[in-house]
């Protein structure tokens, strides 16, 4: 149908996000500080320079919340919207928006609650109400993928993890070939690179968001084991020299940089699935999570030579890790339909 999925770095004409608002699933206290992280992290997405345009954020709010999340958003650039969602999870819920030379279309998948480990209300329709509300061609695909597990470069290129896709949680019985071809017709890519593991105790059976993102044609962040108790020590230095020996849909030899990973983040049980690569690229900024560790400063200074155009924005992710992911993973790009490319 010649639809494709635009790079990240390509000019949007929205962002989706949901309002936190269950407790049920926060607990009040977390709740109240994911609220205030997630405001940040809109802020940061809606920094303009002087003489352009703010990315607009299209603002999903659970019911009886719509006044909540008009007034905390108020100072900003904001559609409200009165749908249902399980939790803030749009990358993997929402739908991937799709463009062509004729107009845009809202690929929807099927979602299974991240392999059956989380079956929340209306998180199984929220893509399709999504592509209504948005007036988008809805485009439905009849096999389970979640947006965080999948990363395009906009020139053909698709990459993805083992762990995820081929997981007997989310397509059964499917091999990597079929696989393959459903990611080349739905989402218009020629090549499906592979990496094999993701980041310890990831409940999303290792996406991709947070192991490795293109920055550029050709070019790919991923991080590097920091310290010696770094619990991703192995599967870090497997993604950097799988990356090195991988080619694009255009044949170049993919060019690898490296930014420090967090090292061992816990909530004082468990160790978190922490990562900067979970950043968002909006329009004229880049949003980076920060978990309160020495090696904040560190990622910022290495990401921002990589993003010479837009600012790079650190905004704490500390109480959001928790949940399970961070700010790419609560964030689905809307394109801007024939806009010119741009790094």
């Amino acid at each position: 149908m010649n639809y494709t999925m635009p790079a990240e770095w390509e000019p949007h004409t929205a962002v989706w996000v949901a309002w936190p608002s269950h407790a049920n699933l926060w607990g009040e206290e977390d709740l109240a500080a994911v609220q205030k992280e997630f405001k940040s992290l809109c802020e940061a997405i809606t920094y303009t320079p002087a003489g352009e345009t703010p990315e607009h954020l299209q603002v999903l709010f659970a019911e009886g919340r719509g006044a909540e999340a008009r007034r905390e958003l108020a100072a900003l650039p904001a559609t409200f919207h009165d749908i249902g969602f399980g939790d803030i999870w749009l990358r993997d819920t929402a739908p991937v928006f799709l463009v062509s030379k004729t107009g845009q279309a809202a690929a929807v998948f099927q979602f299974n609650g991240w392999g059956g480990k989380y079956n929340l209300p209306n998180d199984d329709t929220v893509g399709k109400n999504i592509a209504t509300v948005s007036k988008t061609r809805q485009l439905e695909f009849p096999f389970v993928l979640e947006g965080g597990s999948i990363e395009v470069d906009g020139e053909g290129t698709c990459l993805t993890t083992a762990q995820c896709l081929l997981n007997p949680n989310r397509n059964p019985g499917f091999e990597r070939f079929e696989l393959e071809n459903k990611l080349r017709h739905a989402l218009g890519v020629e090549k499906v690179l592979w990496l094999r593991d993701g980041l310890l105790n990831d409940h999303t059976d290792g996406h991709i968001d947070t192991l490795a993102r293109f920055i550029a044609p050709g070019e790919v962040v991923c991080m590097r084991p920091n310290g010696k108790d770094d619990p991703n020590t192995a599967v870090l230095e497997e993604i950097q020299k799988t990356l090195a020996g991988f080619t694009d849909a255009r044949g170049r030899q993919l060019k690898v940089h490296t930014v420090p990973s967090p090292g061992k983040v816990t909530d004082g049980e468990r160790i978190l699935p922490a990562s900067y690569v979970n950043f968002y690229i909006a329009n004229h900024s880049v949003v980076v999570p920060l978990y309160g560790v020495p090696a904040d400063k560190l990622a910022l200074e290495a990401l921002a030579p990589l993003f010479p155009g837009r600012k790079v924005i650190g905004v704490s992710a500390q109480v959001l890790l928790r949940g399970g992911g961070a700010f790419h993973c609560i964030t689905q790009q809307q394109p801007k339909q024939g806009a010119p490319r741009g790094k």
